[in-house]
């Protein structure tokens, strides 16, 4: 089982400038579908991944020649992202308002060589359809791992003190400590577990050093390096069905991909504690949205909080909108939101800007940065295959 889930990436040795010198560097079409974000985004420009503040790269890509067009609108065939597709060279979305990039809009992409994830995560691109069409994909490695790390730990303290229902009762005129103190907890003396121990899963159990859990363990594909594992006093558990059966908290912090959609399953879920809690801040689809829900609503789950969704934004009749325990509580989830704070928005508007720099003047990427590249993938991050089985690459494996 401990290679069916999670994946490691090397080294990259092979240059990667050529690819990205730009056809017509006079003069780039760059298309970017971000989030609208209306009178915030007015009142706050550190709001950088907004239609409005455009990532800092309107004056910067203007001055340079090259023309940007910002759109949210990314639904169907008569959106703006799919109507300026077909013309564009470089194409930047973002995890918090995905632009779903499918094999057949790939086709349609006559122009297309760069995608660029303004963040951490590109599985709303096919993977497979861009390296066919030997288009490169990047993101900002490292941007978001110390804002969703502290999401999780958050997440994880309110469904264990049971604060939702708390706070609502607050702002409902409301008290009854009874009810709330029947299904409230401490962290400490419990065992919490992740699933991928890469920068963001390590930095978890990094923060959790303080609270006295009895166990704090860890799954992923190989091992860390003996000092990194000294460092936060936890255990690998190598495979994922007996983990979770140990765990009062199970936090999911690896990829999606091939292999990790749908993974938490009725089956998977079942092998759970009795009364645990799961948290999700790595991607909704590695969740199987009825899955919870049922696991959730009969009390097998205590808790289930994130702040990602299996369609992003999320409909409204989506279940984990209005999913519950048998208490009334146990819903912890929030907008995508936990690795865009202002301070993240920075380091991925800075870093979306180089890698543009980068392709521009036909210089090298940053290895780290590079998920698919020269038909091939980069990243084993995104699953392990035949192809690049052996290949070293950019990404980091387990550990910081």
């Amino acid at each position: 089982m401990l290679s069916r889930y999670l994946t490691r990436a090397r080294p990259l040795q092979r240059s990667t400038s050529r690819p990205f010198s730009s056809t017509n560097p006079n003069m780039v079409k760059v298309l970017a579908v971000l989030y609208r974000g209306g009178q915030a985004a007015q009142e706050e420009p550190r709001l950088l991944g907004t239609i409005e503040n455009q990532l800092g790269l309107a004056d910067w890509l203007k001055k340079e020649g090259h023309e940007l067009v910002v759109t949210d609108d990314k639904e169907g065939s008569s959106s703006e992202f799919q109507k300026h597709l077909a013309d564009t060279e470089i194409l930047i979305t973002t995890p918090f308002h995905p632009g779903y990039l499918t094999a057949d809009l790939i086709d349609k992409a006559k122009n297309l060589k760069l995608c660029v994830t303004a963040g951490v995560g590109s599985d709303h691109i096919d993977l497979n359809a861009a390296n066919t069409k030997k288009i490169t994909v990047a993101e900002v490695s490292g941007s978001n791992v110390v804002s969703v790390a502290e999401h999780v730990v958050m997440s994880i303290l309110l469904l264990v003190r049971n604060f939702v229902p708390a706070h609502e009762q607050i702002v409902s005129d409301d008290w009854n400590v009874a009810q709330i103190a029947r299904n409230a907890y401490d962290l400490e003396g419990k065992v919490v577990g992740t699933v991928g121990c890469g920068r963001i899963g390590y930095r978890v159990l990094q923060r959790l050093q303080g609270f006295n859990c009895k166990d704090l363990l860890w799954f992923d594909y190989t091992d860390l390096p003996p000092d990194a594992e000294k460092a936060i006093n936890a255990r690998r558990v190598k495979d994922l069905e007996e983990m979770v059966s140990k765990c009062d908290v199970v936090t999911i912090n690896c990829p999606l991909h091939e292999k990790t959609r749908g993974l938490f399953n009725d089956d998977l879920i079942s092998k759970m504690k009795p009364g645990s809690w799961l948290v999700n801040t790595a991607r909704g689809a590695i969740c199987d949205r009825a899955a919870v829900k049922r696991a959730l609503e009969s009390g097998h789950l205590r808790g289930y909080a994130g702040d990602v969704w299996d369609v992003q934004p999320a409909p409204k009749d989506h279940p984990w909108r209005h999913a519950f325990n048998p208490l009334g509580g146990g819903n912890g989830m929030v907008p995508h939101y936990s690795g865009t704070t202002l301070d993240a928005q920075k380091r991925y508007a800075d870093g979306t800007k180089e890698i543009i720099r980068r392709y521009l003047a036909g210089e090298d990427q940053d290895l780290a940065n590079l998920i698919v590249f020269d038909g091939d993938y980069a990243s084993k991050a995104y699953g392990q295959r035949e192809k690049n089985a052996n290949k070293p690459t950019g990404q980091k494996g387990a550990g910081p």
